[in-house]
């Protein structure tokens, strides 16, 4: 199992410098009392078993770490390491007392109990040593690791932010839309005046879009009704949007826009004609979940694309912390399944 950085020297001289430095600084009066004998024992006894509890130290810390990862785990790991701590303490002081007990057949180490404390104590000030270094290195690598993830999730948005206001303010949909409402005022002046009524009501949700992270199902419903009366306008028959959302769901939250970039990119890549129609559907499901679908009618010119917008969507959703939308391409439709939020009241302007 790997740590978060090379201990492999540390693993030999980390328990001799750990057990020299409590020797000089702790206990060096008691030690110049002790027989050469006596001292050479205790101090191999009290190395080896330094060196072993080390690693299964560090090995019990490794394997916390493995079965509760990441910086929301940490509480976990902690308090396993605070009820394996007496546990670890102890059992290491009964083994170096039962060998020196079988070296020198003296009972006085398992007799004394201020012998007693005073050897646990200093197990215990061992092990969290132990601890420190390897769980103090794995959060500090976890830190690191989310403050990279953040940043990246970050510079994504940002860049999605920027895609978004492209789209928002398109040429190629505006100079479509002028030439429909020009054609219109001479046909059918009450529909030329809906179609501006229409176009007035996207341009404004448009632009208001990029105040928010958020908003409501009926706002967005409401921007692609609006939107969908400009698409039909153009490529009447062609298109088929149904809309089958349960008014419960009305004030659950969503990113704006969300909804366009789906229709758009189901615009992008199918044909639509009239005697073979794009149906585009938008429903809601159990579970807190909207699905937009529609039907699969390739292009004969394929269109190329590195899948930027879909990315994007799913980038909005990663930086406000909510599950990542479920894209599916299926025999006969493509659907994406979005969960829907809900309003805690503090997103949402």
């Amino acid at each position: 199992m790997n740590t978060s950085f090379n201990d492999s020297k540390l693993r030999i001289w980390g328990p001799v410098g750990l057990f020299a430095f409590v020797a000089l600084f702790f206990r060096l009066d008691w030690y110049l009392k002790l027989p050469i004998r006596t001292l050479l024992i205790n101090d191999l006894i009290g190395l080896s078993i330094g060196l072993l509890w080390w690693q299964l130290a560090r090995w019990v810390v490794l394997q916390l770490q493995a079965h509760y990862p990441g910086l929301h785990n940490s509480r976990k790991r902690l308090l396993w390491l605070l009820i394996l701590l007496p546990v670890m303490a102890n059992l290491a002081w009964f083994i170096r007392q039962t060998t020196r007990f079988v070296l020198d057949g003296n009972i006085w180490y398992f007799s004394k109990l201020i012998e007693y404390s005073r050897a646990v104590g200093m197990q215990f000030f061992y092990h969290c040593v132990y601890f420190v270094i390897y769980e103090g290195a794995y959060v500090l690598k976890e830190w690191r690791k989310a403050q990279v993830e953040k940043d990246e999730l970050t510079k994504r948005n940002l860049q999605s932010q920027l895609v978004s206001l492209k789209n928002q303010v398109s040429p190629h949909f505006l100079f479509n839309s002028l030439n429909s409402i020009s054609s219109l005022i001479a046909e059918n002046p009450h529909q030329a005046e809906a179609f501006v009524d229409e176009l007035a009501s996207v341009y404004r949700y448009l632009l208001q879009a990029g105040e928010r992270e958020l908003t409501t199902l009926r706002n967005e419903l409401t921007f692609i009704e609006s939107y969908s009366y400009l698409l039909k306008m153009r490529y009447g028959a062609g298109l088929e949007l149904t809309i089958s959302v349960d008014p419960a769901y009305y004030q659950y939250l969503m990113p704006p826009l969300t909804l366009q970039l789906l229709l758009e990119n189901a615009l992008k890549h199918n044909a639509f004609l009239p005697d073979r129609p794009l149906q585009i559907t938008i429903r809601t499901i159990q579970g807190n979940k909207l699905v937009v679908e529609n039907t699969i009618q390739r292009k004969r010119v394929r269109v190329e694309t590195a899948g930027a917008g879909l990315s994007n969507m799913a980038t909005k959703y990663q930086v406000l912390d909510q599950p990542t939308p479920t894209i599916e391409e299926l025999d006969d439709c493509f659907r994406v399944t979005l969960p829907l939020l809900v309003d805690h009241g503090s997103l949402v302007h």
